[in-house]
């Protein structure tokens, strides 16, 4: 007999030879038919397999977040053997499961199109109906190995050899149909459902790697049920709506070109929006008592050799050399060192700590031309950076006031609170377990005094510290992480920054790397797609256009326009001569919140007839020219600027 434990501690005692689904047998007939796999001794665990012994036993149901990956990972398996059916001689190679989905990527002459996916996806559905039982088999090595290459699977052998030679070769079998897996798997295919949809077809280098051949790759998504594809299906739909790149031109707020990859050409509206949210940060800094300054773009390598970042970040680094003078500099992808080198300059003393330190720092970084997106993955980029130098017992006050200050920002932006994720040592790090300790410690004390909720993200700290990130959600409920915080007792160390104690001797300061927006590139496509482009009045970049019915209101609307910007609002006419449905139809398309109507009756008695955007840009008001300056100037005014 074996004795196995469950999650709430219970004891249940089982015949050797015994598998997860006899103990969910059990419990309850509905438990068992809501099972499909099990987590043994923390391992994923088929539900037919036999327990090696005594374990603790959880039951994982089609409810819970584990059950989404191995759907994702079973319709892989589907959509192989759906396209071996009906395209033979095609090779299979990997199909994981992924963020919202899978993939798999396949060997074949000929290629993929998306005209093929109702074809696979029919087959896919015979292969449910058939409800084939999942069976895992293990073979040995060379017999696998000798298999598939008799099958014409050489990509299989391959992967194989590659294996340690003490691994266990598990095969998993479906109907006649079979593929090298470590599983687990649902009990059958019957099992998966039908909430799955074929997305896309793309191309991918065997196992990544561009000296190696190229594969066709099939992206899927899969999903519990009809209901949840059905709401994801629908979110693709208003992020292709919402894509801050389309919405970019038809708003004209910047472009991007091949002789400038990844660095962004600002346009007038755009950089006006870009003005806006930085005016705005200025002053919420300030208020903070932040000092802003500005550092040098290229720095001699020494600088970053020192700091950590060269063996950290080297191949995302761009150099410069100066052939004449021996040097290489770097174009920084950070400011930490930098703002190091301020702080240096002539003698600290306690009494000048906590010292915060800001910078809309301009950074560079290489990233591969293939993972650049619009605003969301440049290569030029500027950061609402700051670094607060203070001693260890000023931390948690610090880490109070500014998780405060950054979700003061998010709620005047229109963001709900974030969730927030601390992450811990990563294995490639410098400084001592000891000073990590330390570090982790105090971050997490200040965490805790902050009353935050956070979630653990193990291993994912700065290379120099622990940090808390941030991660807001936009309207449609994608993540993005924006903000962060990150205790840092290395750089100080490493870059030989002191202050003179109350006792009169030197001391390191604690260094708190911290962003509010982080990237301001990708904030602003993230604040372009969560407002689909409508963005609040204040921070509009064309918040009026005033539109001329006829010709003979011109002269009217040109005193409109001297009006309003005389009262700080960003105004411009349209005086061609165009029908004005023509004229509201256009501005409404590049998300003009007000367009002011004018014709000979308004230019006769003064008044505006508004137009607000909304729906089909129809609902109107008419006001007194010096009504609607007063109003529109007070909904122009910045959330800060309101409260103060």
């Amino acid at each position: 007999m074996i004795n196995v434990t469950l999650p709430d501690g219970s004891v249940r005692e089982l015949p050797d030879g015994a598998s997860p689904m006899d103990l969910a047998e059990g419990i309850s007939k509905s438990l068992a038919k809501a099972a499909i796999i099990a987590q043994v001794d923390g391992q994923d665990w088929d539900l037919k397999r036999p327990l090696d012994g005594d374990a603790q036993v959880a039951i994982i149901t089609r409810k819970d977040d584990k059950a989404l990956e191995v759907i994702r990972h079973d319709t892989a398996h589907i959509l192989a053997q759906a396209v071996q059916d009906i395209f033979p001689g095609t090779q299979v190679t990997i199909g994981p499961a992924i963020e919202d989905g899978f993939y798999y990527d396949f060997a074949r002459e000929e290629p993929f199109s998306p005209e093929d996916f109702d074809a696979i996806e029919k087959r896919m559905a015979e292969i449910v109906d058939a409800d084939l039982p999942f069976e895992r088999e293990v073979w040995d090595r060379n017999d696998a190995i000798a298999k598939f290459e008799e099958m014409g699977e050489s990509y299989k052998a391959e992967l194989i050899r590659d294996l340690p030679e003490d691994e266990t070769i598990t095969i998993y079998r479906q109907g006649d149909w079979f593929d090298l897996c470590l599983g687990p798997h649902l009990p059958s295919t019957g099992k998966i459902g039908k909430a799955f949809k074929l997305m896309k077809v793309a191309g991918a280098y065997w196992r990544g790697d561009h000296r190696n051949a190229m594969l066709q790759r099939i992206y899927g998504t899969a999903w519990s049920d009809e209901k949840q594809l059905k709401a994801h299906l629908h979110r693709l739909e208003e992020a292709e709506k919402r894509d801050h790149r389309r919405l970019g031109k038809q708003m004209e707020l910047f472009h991007f070109q091949e002789e400038a990859q990844g660095q962004v050409f600002w346009h007038p509206n755009g950089w006006r929006l870009y003005r806006t949210v930085t005016s705005y940060m200025r002053r919420r800094l300030e208020t903070a008592g932040y000092v802003e300054i500005k550092t040098p773009q290229l720095m001699d390598r020494k600088f970053w050799e020192a700091s950590g970042h060269w063996d950290k970040y080297r191949e995302n680094m761009f150099i410069s050399s100066i052939d004449q003078e021996e040097k290489v500099l770097a174009v920084k992808p950070m400011n930490c060192p930098c703002h190091v080198q301020v702080f240096n300059q002539g003698q600290k003393s306690y009494r000048d700590l906590p010292l915060r330190m800001a910078e809309f720092g301009s950074c560079h970084r290489y990233e591969p031309s293939g993972s650049l997106h619009g605003l969301m993955r440049v290569r030029g980029f500027v950061q609402d950076d700051a670094h607060i130098f203070c001693t260890v017992e000023q931390i948690t006050q610090e880490v109070i006031d500014f998780c405060e200050l950054l979700k003061s920002v998010y709620a005047d932006f229109g963001f709900e609170e974030p969730r927030i994720k601390f992450s811990d040592r990563p294995e490639q790090r410098v400084g001592s377990d000891e000073v990590w300790d330390r570090a982790e410690a105090s971050l997490k004390a200040a965490a805790e005094a902050s009353g935050l909720d956070y979630e653990y993200n193990p291993g994912d700290g700065a290379f120099y510290g622990p940090k808390l990130d941030f991660v807001l959600k936009d309207a449609i409920g994608r993540e993005w992480q924006t903000g962060t915080i990150q205790c840092d007792f290395n750089l100080p160390e490493r870059l030989d920054a002191s202050f003179i104690g109350d006792d009169s001797e030197k001391h390191r300061p604690v260094m708190l790397h911290r962003a509010i927006l982080g990237s301001l590139e990708r904030f602003l496509g993230v604040l372009i797609e969560s407002y689909a482009g409508k963005l609040p009045f204040w921070l509009a970049p064309r918040q009026v256009v005033i539109a001329t019915i006829t010709s003979d209101a011109d002269g009217y609307a040109e005193t409109v326009k001297a009006a309003m910007l005389k009262a700080g609002l960003h105004a411009e006419t349209d005086l061609r001569n165009e029908k004005i449905n023509y004229k509201v139809r256009e501005h409404s398309v590049g998300k003009v919140p007000v367009i002011a109507v004018v014709g000979r009756k308004e230019a006769e008695e003064g008044t505006l007839a508004l137009r607000f955007l909304g729906e089909g840009g129809k609902t109107q008001e008419i006001l007194p020219l010096d009504e609607a300056i007063a109003r529109l100037s007070k909904d122009a005014k910045a959330p800060d600027l309101k409260r103060a």
